[in-house]
């Protein structure tokens, strides 16, 4: 992979023609170091965030050697990259035949669920293994998260004790599992699902080996300022003391956007200026899709090509290359008001779903990747930094 100090060096350098995906290692390091030193357990990637392999050598590299994954071809490429590592199977949905290639081919014991059906099947492929690790997921409020996952995934409380009951019975270790929805923008979403899972334990009378809280750690965008991270982790702290057990469990959390977010971008080019619309040369069936269908706001900034940048600035909305009008970004993207056909924009926090979403509709795709060295334009780990780019 191609290496530039800067996105500007990359930019007037190249002159692509064609959208270029930039990858930020450093800003990887920097977000694996905060939850090694601030998370009071065992830290699980969660791949589908972003499963490029320069991204999970990056993450293996500074110290994270656990990871959790939803289909059988995640556990392949884990495998592919490190032999090593621990897989744990985290999708409460999974077919027959993949828990069972997961058990006997890559040694995977760590399975989640959230049916006495999906218990079933596991309980079937393995042929009744005694060595399972048996996770119940449990569904909490998703109130304060900007993507809700509670529809689709966890058993109700009342339903998640019966569970449990059965995993104690069949697993040789149990775990109870919530996740507050993607970007959670409020700490108390994980002091309520902790509080839930005490409630499920005063129950059942059954103290569980690991307590999952999951991901839904938050990164930071112009219109989705969280409090500092530092402030969810010591909600954390308190809740899981407020449980009073006699001997604490062990604590997981499936981190992914707050991984990876910054650590990746995307740079476009204008195609063509129609007032305050900008045609660009990516879009929601590209690395964009975060800004089209759930609207993120992502920072944006022109890149200098040698003229005069305008101090006024104006919100734009962007449109995409596909003949699709649901090809749009809303926005609104803040940018010199000069900004015309022909100049670059890079557009930051894509290192979370950035590649994984993109397809090849129309015949538009670029998979034209770089790494830099640079800051990201936003950052939860550097918040001094962001205060230009948010007063401005």
């Amino acid at each position: 992979m191609r290496k530039f100090d800067t996105v500007n060096e990359l930019i007037n350098t190249l002159k692509p023609e064609d959208p270029v995906y930039c990858v930020r290692p450093n800003s990887i390091k920097k977000s694996v170091d905060f939850f090694k030193n601030n998370f009071p357990g065992k830290v699980l990637y969660a791949v589908k965030t972003n499963p490029h392999e320069k991204i999970i050598k990056t993450i293996i590299n500074n110290g994270i050697e656990n990871f959790d994954v939803a289909s059988i071809n995640e556990i392949k490429l884990i495998r592919k990259i490190n032999n090593k590592v621990k897989i744990y199977f985290m999708h409460t949905v999974k077919s027959k035949e993949s828990i069972r290639e997961a058990y006997s081919q890559y040694s995977v014991k760590d399975f989640a669920l959230d049916s006495k059906d999906e218990l079933q099947k596991i309980l079937e492929a393995t042929n009744n293994a005694k060595d399972l690790n048996l996770y119940v997921r449990v569904a909490v409020s998703n109130e304060h998260a900007e993507i809700d996952l509670s529809r689709k995934f966890g058993a109700l409380p009342s339903e998640a004790l019966g569970l449990l009951r059965l995993c104690k019975e069949h697993g040789k270790k149990v775990g109870l599992s919530f996740h507050v929805g993607s970007q959670c923008m409020h700490k108390i979403s994980f002091s309520n699902g902790i509080e839930e899972i005490g409630n499920i334990i005063k129950k059942t009378k059954i103290v569980p080996d690991v307590i999952n809280i999951g991901g839904g750690f938050p990164s930071v965008y112009p219109d989705l300022i969280p409090e500092p991270l530092e402030n969810y982790m010591q909600e954390i702290k308190n809740s899981l003391k407020k449980l009073k057990l006699e001997k604490m469990p062990e604590i997981f959390c499936e981190p992914g956007r707050a991984l990876v977010a910054e650590a990746g971008s995307t740079i476009v080019k204008i195609i063509l200026k129609k007032k305050q619309k900008l045609y660009i040369n990516d879009g929601t069936y590209g690395s964009l899709f975060d800004a089209g269908v759930p609207n993120f706001i992502l920072p944006s900034r022109m890149i200098p090509n040698g003229r005069v940048v305008s101090k006024k600035i104006t919100a734009f909305n962007f449109y995409g290359p596909t003949c699709d009008s649901l090809d749009y970004m809303k926005g609104p993207f803040l940018l010199p008001n000069n900004i015309k056909e022909g100049d670059y924009i890079e557009l930051g926090q894509l290192g979370a779903y950035g590649t994984t979403f993109r397809t090849k509709f129309n015949g538009f795709y670029s998979d034209t990747i770089y790494q830099v060295d640079d800051k990201p334009i936003l950052s939860m780990y550097d918040r001094k930094e962001n205060v230009d780019y948010l007063v401005a």
